[in-house]
């Protein structure tokens, strides 16, 4: 309630504050210029007399019918003296009377004095106004916010190139009173209270203020309990400290620390506003606003006495340690409506003024230059032949690099070099090549602050300090006389200069110098500006043009922000966002969309939000026929509940891996989801009777409490039980409702997503005599993404979907898929009076991103080496920031191009949205778009489109792009939302048939596939079998498996045939792969062995074999490939196939005597993925045995060949199961493993105890056994197919590291 109670108020002191400016500029819009004498225009030049600046008043014809300079450069400049300070609303130009003189674009500067100059800035940028386009016309600016100055500068930029500069002027505003305060530094003054102590919930303070000093308090007050409140200076930025804790209590630290605005030590005007009620806070600094909430417990200042503006004055206060007062001025200064300037004006007691605190501000002549561009420089004259020499000068810079001062000593005896390296200060002395002199001092000094530089060169020693630090002072002997040059180059060399002249090897200095002293002799930068001493190049003198690119912080997502003189970077390191920006996310919005790149079962973060605020967050990934999101919490296993009662319930909080607003976003793009609660009970009731108060409840999201249990559904108060009306006892709707004295369970999903997940478990029935209870709650599993298959088709070129503008004015990703047969087409389009985004398809290889964004038409294009339009599905992604615009297409290079620098950088979109076609309803988009997302939020296509006439929602034929994804042999499956991977013909298994089917053969293990059988299921035939199988002949074979074993000799594949042949894979005796053909039983085998080593190495090892006609080609483990060619047969065929056999070979009557040496114990070890032709064998046997014509002997035990750790053989009965079963294994006993109690200490410490004998016994078995040669099985033979989510889950080091906080348990 506080925090509503006080943006309530803070909104309505802020509209108060809005209306009331609001009205009062509404008639500030007078005409300044119009009767203003002509002594109150000046400029840089004039072309005659006729042409002076005081004929440049709007719509007047005078002398020559307004101002044009003598040279038409950039260096010209047209000014205003408006008499006194006036605050400025609107700008209007004209071009010179009946001429073709006129001005394009221009900025605007202000001053108070005549010096110092600042220039306007709109969007944080130093904004060019568009001018002219004839002589006459009235081209009318009305400025985004007012300014406040004496004196306003127009600056040509452009002109027209076919004629002058040439210029007619009016400015509007109204007069601008205040009460000012000027402060030396050791000044201040002190509102004093009527009471001791002052109690506030409610704060409004503003004020403005100008200073050249970047350290100073700007007011201070505190209390006696700890309560206090500073704005201070610090490094050219505003902290504001704010403590409304008690430092008696001490319970919370209330210390709150805010810094805001940057530079402002520039000795122009800056403004600030501080709001505060309660605990919430507005702090405002010129156009930078930040809000806050201030820490600890209380929501009053307690402010005791007094207030203190412009310093500390008072020995003893807790914060005057090393703190400077303020230095500089102070305007209209309101403290809770009280202006305490016209208090101390008019001397009123409640203000005490402590040292010199004037009522008018006095104003430093400094005059500043800025060097703008890497060709700026600044030449300075010098007395030459001075014994020595002595330079003085402050500068300010963004960038590491640059050169400071060149000079040449007198006849070229040497070369003084001041430079920045990396943030350094470096000082040279040489001559020639031998260096005399090398200094290096100071650090990061490209922290944009101003730095001051003192050198001193006499004789043989030459002194530098730095920022005038005794501290800093060094000192330097060199074995030569200085004499002093003539030519000091500052900030760089003239392009034309020679060696000799000046050599700049370090870079050009990009910022700003002031106070430039040579040989003790204070430079005049305006003589220099008129051309009447020295020389420049790209400069703006009277003006520091320094600004900060990272206020505000562009860098989204946390991405940290630094800056050069020109521009801004953003370090993306660990955001998991990337871009210049760091806007776009690394990770992909659901599991589905891993999936459909391939991905099998894993870990994966999600980003649901796509480019939104929200973290991305790390999810188990379960690709099976449906793909499953899994969020682990810290509380999934069997747990006791202990005493409670309606009076004092046990309460359980779970902390998931991720925190609300990110389940929110991930449930939101889900098609289903679920969580599996289960209360197991003797003589504890769940829900109690039908329709009574119910003794346990849950929380979910909505933090509602929600009174159904799992498989009921939202307002009936049920379990699955009373819903499917199979509950133990019928008058109850609830198993455990029935109270009785016998164990219970009561177990079902959730599924409603607006109340999930679970949050609080609330149990209220177990405090009775013999009640015993216990829960487990499973974790939140969703599947599906109601985006990644939003499709929409376009039929006609005149069809399109529109959707609410887009809002992305200072950074924007859009992102989509297409598929189409056309040419060309506009896949988006939304429209701004001026500004506009667009995406295209410009040609059958080319997408074109393009926009405006007030800089002019901008764009960006991809080409693609294959045409796009060949109805497969490409995926768009583009971005636009501030800095640039990017474009990708498919897994094409990404496509940049910069923003122009300094110019418009807001995204002023106000139609619809038009998605496949445009406004114009010419060139339309036919064909397909699914996915589209702007900014991450997803556009339903779908829903629009059935609306939509010539749109069709969804979109066919998705298998024609992701048909590849399906591998060995799978086939895919037509989706109306997607596609499915059928892995029914091939040996692999998973969602895209890249899942190995493995199966351990011990010794005696056989698996016979019999082919007579599967013919006749096949023909749906039940006579003559044998007879009709005979007769099928094939003439090609597409043979494929692995293996790992170290047993030689091994027979690893055989099949035969009705008629005496077959075709034997075998390991001989030393381990060497053998492959022998009978296609002829009157004849001798073909025999082809291949010499790679010893197989039988324990490795996992593949082989392929190919036969067509005569030709067979033997691949092993990918890259050792032979081909060989069967003797001469009548047919070259197999005919009548019998069966195909992995194992021993338990038909052994015709057998070679090479195979019956390998058939001594047939295979010991592990096969994998074994096919012939379209037969998958293994996996037929392991997922289909009771229906597929395969029998099996011995034990064949499912397992995995990568995995799988070489032992003694063990014959296997029973099975290890690791699916995901929650419930006991006897009813009777649900709490053997859920303990809770004190007693679970003991236990824990027993079964660590018996964990370590039980790993020394494995780790000794392991060492004694691991050479003799088999495999442990892994799951047991046939068992079930799935995904081993919890055991995955459990195993995770880093998932499970972030649902370890302590599991939360409470009575109330």
């Amino acid at each position: 309630m506080d925090s509503i109670a006080g943006c309530c108020a803070l909104s309505l002191s802020i509209s108060l504050w809005v209306c009331i400016t609001t009205a009062y500029s509404h008639n500030c819009d007078n005409q300044l210029v119009s009767d203003l004498p002509q002594s109150a225009f000046s400029s840089s030049s004039v072309l005659s007399s006729s042409h002076n600046p005081g004929f440049a008043k709007l719509n007047r014809r005078d002398g020559a019918g307004g101002w044009s300079p003598r040279d038409s450069d950039k260096y010209q400049w047209l000014q205003i003296d408006l008499g006194e300070r006036t605050e400025i609303t609107a700008v209007a130009t004209q071009g010179r009377y009946g001429s073709s003189d006129w001005v394009t674009s221009y900025v605007l500067m202000f001053s108070d004095t005549e010096r110092n100059w600042k220039q306007y800035r709109q969007e944080d940028n130093t904004w060019a106004f568009p001018g002219n386009s004839n002589a006459d016309s009235v081209v009318h600016h009305k400025l985004q916010y007012s300014v406040r100055a004496r004196f306003l500068r127009f600056a040509p930029l452009q002109w027209n190139p076919t004629g002058r500069i040439g210029m007619r002027v009016e400015v509007y505003g109204c007069s601008y009173k205040s009460d000012m305060a000027d402060f030396d530094g050791r000044s201040s003054l002190l509102y004093r209270f009527n009471q001791k102590s002052m109690s506030t919930v409610k704060d409004m303070i503003s004020l403005k203020f100008k200073t050249l000093q970047s350290d100073g308090v700007v007011l201070h007050g505190e209390g006696q309990r700890g309560d206090y409140i500073t704005l201070e200076l610090k490094k050219g930025k505003l902290s504001l400290q704010i403590n409304l804790g008690d430092a008696k209590l001490r319970s919370v630290d209330g210390h709150t620390s805010v810094t805001l605005g940057s530079l402002l030590d520039d000795q122009h005007w800056h403004s600030i506003t501080i709001e505060r009620y309660n605990k919430q806070v507005n702090f405002t600094v010129d156009q930078h606003t930040q809000h806050f909430r201030t820490k600890g417990e209380f929501d009053y200042l307690d402010i005791d006495y007094e207030l203190s503006f412009g310093g500390i004055p008072v020995p003893g206060k807790s914060v005057t340690f090393l703190r400077k007062n303020f230095h500089g001025c102070i305007e209209n200064l309101y403290y809770n409506g009280v202006n305490i300037i016209d208090l101390a004006k008019r001397r009123k007691l409640q203000i005490h003024i402590v040292g010199n605190v004037t009522f008018s501000c006095s104003e430093p002549h400094i005059v500043p230059v800025t060097f703008m561009t890497p060709n700026s420089y600044l030449l300075l004259p010098g007395k030459p032949q001075l014994d020595g020499l002595s330079v003085s000068f402050q500068f300010r810079t963004w960038n590491k690099d640059g050169l400071l001062l060149y000079n040449e000593f007198h006849e070229a005896s040497g070369v003084l070099q001041i430079y920045l390296n990396k943030g350094k200060l470096k000082i040279n002395v040489h001559k020639l090549s031998w260096n005399q002199a090398d200094i290096t001092t100071g650090d990061d000094l490209n922290d944009g602050l101003w730095h001051s530089i003192n050198l001193n060169a006499r004789r043989n020693r030459v002194s530098i300090i730095l920022d005038n630090n005794a501290a800093s002072t060094f000192h330097s002997t060199i074995q030569m006389q200085i004499y002093s040059g003539s030519r000091y180059y500052f900030g760089g060399c003239p392009e034309n200069a020679t060696a000799t002249d000046c050599l700049n090897p370090f870079g050009a200095f990009e910022g700003c110098m002031r106070l430039i002293l040579i040989d003790n002799q204070a430079v005049d930068l305006i003589l220099v500006q008129q051309g009447l001493q020295g020389n420049f190049s790209d400069l703006h003198i009277d003006i520091c043009g320094i600004q900060d690119r990272c206020l505000p912080n562009y860098c989204e997502h946390g991405g940290e922000c630094s800056q050069s003189w020109s521009t801004f970077y953003c370090d993306c390191a660990g955001t998991g966002y990337t871009g210049e920006t760091c806007h776009s996310s690394l990770y992909e919005k659901s599991c589905e969309a891993y999936r459909h790149k391939g991905q099998m079962s894993d870990f994966f973060s999600i980003d649901p939000d796509g480019s939104g605020p929200l973290e991305p967050l790390l999810v188990y990934c379960n690709m099976t026929d449906k793909t499953w999101t899994v969020t682990q919490h810290n509380n999934t296993e069997l747990t006791k509940v202990q005493a409670s009662n309606s009076g004092k319930p046990h309460l359980v909080h779970l902390s998931y891996t991720a925190n609300s607003e990110q389940l929110q976003a991930m449930i939101n793009n889900m098609d289903y989801c679920e969580q599996e609660v289960s209360y197991h009970c003797r003589k504890s009731r769940l829900l109690n009777t039908p329709g009574g108060t119910p003794l346990t409840w849950w929380i979910g999201r909505t933090n509602e409490k929600q009174t159904y249990w799992g498989g009921s559904s939202p307002g009936i108060q049920k379990c699955a039980c009373g819903v499917e009306e199979s509950c133990l006892d019928t008058k109850y709707h609830c198993n455990c409702d029935a109270d009785r004295d016998e164990w219970v369970n009561d177990t079902g999903l959730l599924s409603y997503k607006g109340h999930l997940p679970l949050t609080q478990l609330v149990i209220g029935d177990t405090n009775r005599t013999d009640s015993e209870a216990a829960y487990r709650l499973g974790p939140l599993r969703c599947n599906g993404d109601n985006n990644y298959w939003n499709a929409a088709s376009f039929n006609t070129k005149s069809s399109y979907l529109h959707f609410p503008t887009f809002r992305g004015e200072l950074s924007a990703d859009i992102s989509f898929f297409f598929k189409t047969t056309v040419a060309s087409g506009v896949f988006l389009e939304n429209l701004g009076i001026k500004d506009f985004i667009r995406i295209e398809l410009n040609s059958p290889v080319e997408v074109l991103f393009s926009l405006d964004v007030g800089n002019g038409p901008f764009a960006v294009a991809v080409d693609s080496p294959s045409p796009l339009n060949d109805n497969q599905w490409h995926y768009v992604e583009a971005e636009r920031n501030i800095k640039a615009a990017s474009l990708r297409v498919d897994h094409l290079p990404r496509v940049a191009q910069e923003a122009p620098v300094d110019g418009h950088i807001h995204l002023q979109l106000n139609s619809q949205l038009f998605v496949g076609g445009t406004a114009s309803r010419q060139k339309g988009f036919l064909g397909c778009i699914r996915a589209l997302q702007l900014n991450g939020v997803n556009l339903d296509l779908e829903e629009r489109a059935r609306m939509t006439p010539g749109v069709n929602p969804g979109c066919p034929g998705h298998c024609t792009s992701y048909g590849n994804l399906c591998h060995n042999g799978g086939q895919c499956i037509e989706k109306y939302n997607g596609y499915s991977c059928n892995c029914t013909s091939s040996a692999y298994d998973g969602p895209f048939c890249k899942k190995e089917v493995s199966a351990i053969f011990e010794v005696g293990a056989s698996l016979i596939y019999n082919f007579q059988e599967s013919y006749g299921l096949a023909k749906n035939l039940s006579a003559h079998l044998s007879a009709i199988y005979m007769d099928r002949t094939i003439s090609t074979e597409n043979t494929a498996f692995s293996f790992r074993t170290t047993h030689a000799p091994s027979i690893l594949l055989y099949v035969d045939s009705y008629h005496e042949e077959y075709l034997a894979v075998i390991l001989l005796q030393n381990g060497s792969l053998q492959v022998r053909y009978r296609l002829d039983k009157d004849k001798d085998p073909d025999i082809f062995s291949l010499d790679l080593g010893n197989l039988a190495d324990g490795h996992l090892h593949s082989v392929k074999i190919d036969r067509e006609g005569p030709r067979v080609h033997v691949e092993v483990d990918y890259f050792h490939a032979r081909s060989y060619k069967l003797s001469t047969v009548s047919d070259k065929a197999f005919n009548g196939l019998k069966s195909l056999v992995l194992g021993k070979i338990i038909d052994t009557g015709n057998l070679d005597q090479e195979v019956v040496n390998a058939n001594v114990q047939g295979f010991v070890g592990c096969l994998s993925s074994v096919q012939f032709n379209w037969i998958a064998p293994l996996k037929e046997g392991l997922r289909h045995f009771s229906s597929a014509p395969v029998t099996v002997k011995g034990d064949l035990i499912e397992s995995d060949c990568r995995s799988s750790v070489m032992t003694e053989p063990v014959a296997m009965t029973t099975t290890l199961s690791f699916t995901d079963d929650s419930k006991p294994t006897e009813e009777e006993q649900p709490l053997q493993n859920a303990f809770r109690s004190d007693s679970a200490v003991i236990g824990g410490v027993i079964a660590i105890v018996i964990f370590v004998i039980l790993c020394i016994f494995a780790i000794t078995g392991r060492l004694l056994y691991q050479n003799k040669g088999t495999y442990q099985n892994n799951e047991p033979k046939r068992t079930e197919y799935a995904e081993n989510t919890d055991a995955a889950l459990k195993n995770h080091t880093n998932y499970q590291d972030s649902v370890s906080e302590s599991r939360k348990e409470y009575f109330i």
